[in-house]
C-alpha cells in the first residue's frame, strides 16, 4: 500500500511535521491501519478513501487511533491537490465532518482546514496537579492571563500556559508517566505555550498517549487553542500565529483565524512539503 510522506505547517521547504498518507479505494480493517500507522513511526498517518462527495477519513498514532489530527488533515488536503488538482475537500471523520482545502504552490502545496467545533472547561484541581508534578513546574511558572483548561476541538487538549519562554524551551517529562497521565484524564495531547505578544504564540506538544515524546506541529491542538482564547476574551484581533518545533529542530508555522462566534470551527492554515526518500 502506497503511503505519502507529506510535512505539513512547514517553514517553507524545511522543517514542519510528518504525516502519512494513504488513499485507498477503501479504508484498510482497523488493525492493517495501526499496523502500518506503527510502520511508518509518524506520530500520525491519515487514511482516506472516497465516501459519496467526499472522503471517509481516520487517523492513527503508532500506538493509537486518534479522533482528529490537524497536520495529517493538512498533509492529505495537500494530497488530494495533487491527485484531484486545487480544492476544497469534504472530511468525514469518526465524530465530525470537516473541510480540508489544497492549493499547489511550486514546490509546496497551501493547506487550511476547518476544524470541528471547539469548546473548553478549567481543568480541574487533580489534573492540574498532576500535570505540574509531570514537568517539574510550579503554579508559580503559569501565566495567570490565560488559565489552565481543557480546550476541544475535536480532541481534548489540556492548555498550559508559561510565564517565560526559557520555561518552555527547558520541558522535560517521562514518557511514560505522560502515556498515564492523559490516559487517566482523557487527554489527546498537552499544549504548552508561552505568549510572546497577543498575536503571536510558542508551542510544545507532548504526544505520549500516541507514543510519541512531542509533536513538532499540532493543528488540532491550535484549533483547540484558538477556540480557548475566544472563550476567555483574549485580544487576539481574529487570528493568531504559533512557532512550534523551534526547540526540537523542526521549526513549524501555523496560522489559527478566528471568528467571533463562540464553539465556531477554526481555520488552520499552513505550507505543506512533500517529503522525498
Amino acid at each position: 500500500m502506497n503511503v505519502l510522506k507529506i510535512a505539513a505547517f512547514s517553514d517553507g521547504e524545511q522543517g514542519g511535521n510528518p504525516a502519512g498518507v494513504v488513499i485507498a479505494e477503501a479504508l484498510p480493517p482497523e488493525e492493517r491501519m495501526q499496523r502500518i500507522a506503527a510502520d511508518v513511526g509518524f506520530s500520525e498517518t491519515a487514511f482516506a478513501a472516497r465516501t459519496g462527495d467526499g472522503w471517509r477519513v481516520r487517523y492513527f498514532a503508532p500506538q493509537s487511533e486518534v479522533p482528529f489530527c490537524g497536520h495529517a488533515t493538512i498533509a492529505l488536503g495537500a494530497a488530494l491537490a495533487l491527485q484531484h488538482g486545487d480544492g476544497v475537500f469534504p472530511l468525514t471523520l469518526n465524530q465530525a465532518r470537516i473541510t480540508v482545502e489544497g492549493r499547489r504552490n511550486g514546490a509546496t502545496v497551501e493547506g487550511a482546514l476547518q476544524s470541528p467545533p471547539t469548546r473548553s472547561a478549567a481543568a480541574v484541581p487533580a489534573l492540574l496537579s498532576a500535570a505540574l508534578d509531570l514537568f517539574g513546574l510550579d503554579a508559580a511558572a503559569l501565566d495567570a492571563r490565560i488559565p489552565p483548561a481543557v480546550a476541544h476541538a475535536g480532541a481534548d487538549h489540556l492548555v498550559l500556559a508559561l510565564e517565560s519562554r526559557a520555561a518552555l524551551a527547558a520541558m522535560h517529562y517521562e514518557l511514560e508517566a505522560g502515556r498515564a497521565l492523559m490516559a487517566r484524564f482523557d487527554l489527546t495531547t498537552i499544549v504548552l505555550l508561552h505568549a510572546e505578544s497577543a498575536r503571536r504564540f510558542h508551542t510544545r506538544n507532548p504526544f505520549a498517549s500516541g507514543g510519541v515524546y512531542e509533536d513538532p506541529a499540532t493543528g488540532a491542538a491550535t484549533a483547540a487553542l484558538a477556540g480557548y482564547l475566544r472563550d476567555i476574551g483574549w485580544p487576539h484581533g481574529g487570528a493568531i500565529d504559533v512557532v512550534q518545533g523551534e526547540d526540537m529542530g523542526m521549526l513549524s508555522r501555523l496560522h489559527a483565524d478566528i471568528p467571533a462566534g463562540p464553539g465556531g470551527s477554526i481555520r488552520v492554515s499552513g505550507t505543506a512539503r512533500i517529503m522525498r526518500d
